[in-house]
């Protein structure tokens, strides 16, 4: 492969990752004796601190362009956010969510939600977190993850939505939209340049499991996906000048283990066609998720950040089949247009991934040294 001398100055970069990286043990301690009262707000919050500039730290050192506070300070990648919109509430009872490993099944049993008022934006979610990750970022560039408005639809679909507050699904879709572009309009005030919208439903919408789910509880498993992709676009119509989105699809990621299967094919030609972010981070580890051909549907000037590293084992890849795989994916869209990445987060919640801290950082320093002999 002839190395490409692009370098990307705006995000996505060629070496970049998802967001949520491992929690240190010390951090894990700290947040278990705060739910215990064991430890005040103010002690918990100096301990996350120290963490986030920690592993900042890290990622600096290997080389990323980039760095997040790998989400220390949530339980969770979605619901810490989802459940501070105003008119959004825990619902009574947990959802269960059968995920699938080598070894077999695990149930996770995530809070569920109710829309029991209006949706709106009641302060600014993630602000002294996004604040102090500026402030302490030194040689790249801040990146907030949020999950996008889809998530706060795919869990519950129209049955979590009181029909008192919501009688007609277009306001709900209004107000949902409008909540997150102010969302983003306040992070831009805070220096924001590098957004990423998390969305697990685009590509679980690729299984026909998942689309007959949807179909049983009341909702189109066929074409819900058009009107997410509408929604997301309306929430990024204001965005501020200056700041960059992603978008990233995965089929599930909870200690090591997955829900979803299947290649992007079903979603590839209106998701890439329409949704209006400058970026795509995909998981393509294994072959549960398809191959490349649905990248042919990308447009010009947006750029692909292959996931080809996986966050579910701690088996270090090698050079020489990333760039293959690199390679392979080129044959349907331009090398130019092309990042790389791993394909998940390493701990979409706090449990983590089923691999070590070095192993972690040996992926992450494989990625960066990858990229700059692929593409300069």
């Amino acid at each position: 492969m002839t190395p490409s001398s692009s370098r990307l100055e705006r995000p996505p970069f060629r070496a970049d990752h998802v967001g949520s990286l491992l929690r240190p043990r010390h951090l894990l301690d700290a947040r278990a004796r705060h739910a215990e009262g064991a430890l005040s707000a103010d002690e918990l919050r100096r301990i996350e601190d120290d963490a986030v500039r920690d592993v900042v730290r890290m990622q600096e050192e290997v080389g990323l362009s980039t760095a997040t506070d790998g989400e220390f300070r949530r339980a969770s990648w979605h619901m810490d956010f989802i459940y501070q919109l105003g008119g959004i509430t825990k619902a009574a009872g947990d959802m269960q969510v059968t995920f699938h490993n080598e070894q077999g099944d695990i149930e996770f049993t995530p809070a569920a939600l109710q829309v029991s008022g209006k949706i709106g934006l009641e302060h600014t979610i993630f602000a002294d977190d996004f604040a102090f990750l500026r402030d302490t970022v030194s040689t790249g560039t801040p990146k907030l993850t949020i999950p996008s408005p889809s998530m706060v639809h795919y869990r519950g679909g129209q049955a979590s939505i009181d029909p008192a507050v919501y009688p007609d699904a277009e306001e709900f879709w209004h107000d949902l939209s409008a909540a997150y572009a102010e969302q983003l309009r306040r992070m831009g005030e805070l220096g924001c340049t590098y957004l990423q919208l998390d969305d697990t439903s685009l590509a679980y919408l690729n299984d026909p499991r998942q689309r007959t789910m949807i179909d049983e509880r009341g909702d189109n498993g066929d074409s819900i996906h058009r009107r997410y992709i509408s929604q997301i676009n309306a929430a990024l119509a204001g965005r501020p000048e200056g700041m960059r989105v992603t978008t990233h699809m995965c089929r599930g990621n909870f200690r090591s283990s997955w829900v979803a299967e299947g290649g992007y094919d079903f979603v590839a030609e209106e998701l890439f066609g329409s949704l209006g972010v400058d970026g795509f981070f995909l998981e393509f580890d294994d072959a549960r998720s398809g191959g490349f051909e649905p990248l042919r549907f990308v447009p010009e000037g947006k750029y692909v950040v292959l996931g080809l590293v996986t966050t579910k084992r701690g088996a270090l890849e090698s050079k020489d089949d990333l760039k293959r795989r690199i390679e392979e994916a080129s044959r349907y869209i331009p090398l130019e247009q092309l990042c790389l990445a791993p394909q998940c987060g390493f701990s979409s919640t706090f449990e983590g991934n089923d691999l070590t801290y070095d192993e972690q950082v040996a992926k992450l320093r494989l990625i960066v040294e990858t990229a700059a002999e692929v593409w300069g």
